[in-house]
């Protein structure tokens, strides 16, 4: 597909997660790379990045606009072509995003960020009912570990449950090289 029909999603990629209590830096470290180059790559082949941003009025933590985190993370501040506000998990019931997309052309969504199983998994459901094909970067998403019940999930088990559930049916599983390696031959 042209990558002229491509955009990325950045997804809650925002100052407010590291203030929360369960931000594992040694986490978001492995992720950062792979998050940086499917952005830098997204740069090189003219696609657009559409960055997202999760916000909590009046909830006075990290997530509510008065505490001033409601903005990209640190070294990910790159110019996007668009920014819109969520105040709900997926990127579209709430902003204009689709509206967008559809005035640019765009067909087929990207998806990385912050959190894989939550407003990551969360809208590219979302996209795929509304029409959109949608490649998931898996490894370009991070999450931290969960408990329920006494037993804790890490954040892997919970990447794993995310790409078997949208794999096939909302989403195509990439990994960051080799969608980078992708939009590298759509270029040459």
């Amino acid at each position: 597909m042209p990558q002229s029909k491509t955009a990325l999603l950045l997804i809650d990629v925002q100052a407010s997660f590291p203030a929360r209590d369960y931000w594992l830096e040694s986490l978001a470290q492995d992720w950062r790379p792979k998050q940086r180059a499917v952005l830098n790559a997204a740069q090189a082949s003219n696609i657009p990045v559409v960055r997202i941003l999760h916000e909590e009025p009046d909830s006075q933590g990290p997530f509510d606009p008065d505490c001033g985190l409601i903005r990209p993370l640190d070294d990910f501040d790159d110019i996007a072509a668009v920014t819109f506000h969520k105040r709900v998990h997926n990127a579209f019931s709430d902003t204009q995003l689709e509206d967008w997309l559809h005035e640019h052309g765009i067909e087929r969504l990207a998806i990385s960020g912050i959190r894989t199983e939550q407003c990551c998994e969360t809208t590219a459901r979302v996209a795929s009912d509304l029409g959109f094909s949608v490649d998931f970067i898996s490894d370009a998403t991070l999450t931290f570990p969960m408990t329920r019940h006494g037993i804790t999930w890490s954040s892997d088990d919970i990447k794993a449950r995310t790409e078997l559930v949208l794999e096939g049916r909302f989403a195509r599983i990439i990994s960051t090289q080799d969608l980078i390696n992708e939009w590298q031959n759509q270029r040459e």
